[in-house]
């Protein structure tokens, strides 16, 4: 049994309004009622003291194939050991396509690195759609016995400050910085009603990154094997959704709204203008070397 059902019964006696300020920000309930999380809406002493009473293990899932491997992930791993769940424990599951390239990084107490091999692919687009694969697979296999929330993250991100308990959920989506404030119509979404990932003009709630999203065992295993499938349905078409796995991802959260949503802060773009919405940026994009790495895969 996984260990979300345990825990299930337990989080249900934390509610929404114990920890989080909605009148601290502008539009922080959706129309389904799931919080939208920025900085200081929320109540860290409340959240550190349930999660003291009720201990839990948070895993986060990472790619580093190729260069990515070189470029990305250790400093990706030393500021997750830095930022990531502080005071909580902590797995990173870390997928390479060659383990002996794998650098040693040491962690702080709490902080367990596993470290797995995947099969290369020959073009990037298939890394990030076919990861999705790779996740579902691990969760079957161990992740779901051993972590109560599973967050899974790009490698060319850097944490910049806490990144905790408030950001928990049974499902969690993050903004993405460069749509959270335009007009569903021009989201960036799969418009050809052939693929699966298809979402029709003038729909849609907001524009997921795929850089960032989590939640409960359970329900991360159901969010990659529904992305999975409407990826491999497009492949046997030979359709390919516009933006990868997070065409996929966001029809997916269409379909099934997330119980939490994370603000831009969570992932933000230091290329986009200043912008006085972003108080406290909390994971940021790493430098973006798309010919040196994506070219040498």
């Amino acid at each position: 049994m996984s260990r979300f059902w345990s825990l299930k019964n337990q989080s249900e006696e934390l509610k929404l309004s114990d920890w989080f300020y909605p009148t601290a920000h502008t539009n922080l309930i959706t129309k389904w009622s799931a919080p939208v999380v920025w900085h200081n809406t929320y109540n860290e002493k409340v959240l550190k003291n349930y999660y003291k009473n009720h201990k839990i293990t948070v895993g986060l899932t990472v790619f580093a194939v190729g260069r990515y491997l070189d470029f990305y992930l250790p400093r990706f791993v030393l500021s997750a050991d830095k930022f990531f769940m502080v005071g909580q424990k902590v797995i990173i599951y870390i997928m390479v396509d060659d383990v002996f390239r794998m650098p040693w990084i040491e962690l702080s107490p709490l902080r367990t690195l596993k470290v797995f091999e995947v099969k290369p692919e020959n073009r990037w687009q298939d890394i990030s759609m076919m990861r999705m694969k790779t996740i579902s697979e691990h969760i079957v296999h161990h992740i779901q016995h051993e972590v109560d929330f599973l967050f899974c993250m790009d490698v060319d991100q850097v944490f910049e400050n806490k990144y905790g308990l408030e950001t928990l959920g049974e499902s969690v989506a993050q903004l993405h910085a460069y749509w959270y404030k335009a007009n569903a119509t021009l989201f960036p979404y799969e418009r050809n009603p052939l693929s699966e990932a298809y979402i029709p003009v003038g729909k849609g709630d907001f524009y997921y990154h795929a850089a960032v999203f989590g939640g409960t065992p359970v329900q991360v295993l159901n969010i990659v094997w529904e992305c999975l499938k409407g990826i491999m349905k497009d492949k046997k078409r030979n359709i390919e959704a516009v933006w990868h796995d997070e065409s996929h991802l966001n029809k997916y959260f269409f379909l099934h709204k997330p119980t939490k949503i994370l603000s831009p802060e969570y992932c933000w773009d230091y290329r986009l203008p200043p912008n006085s919405d972003i108080k406290v940026i909390k994971l940021s994009w790493n430098f973006k070397a798309y010919k040196l790495i994506r070219n040498k895969m």
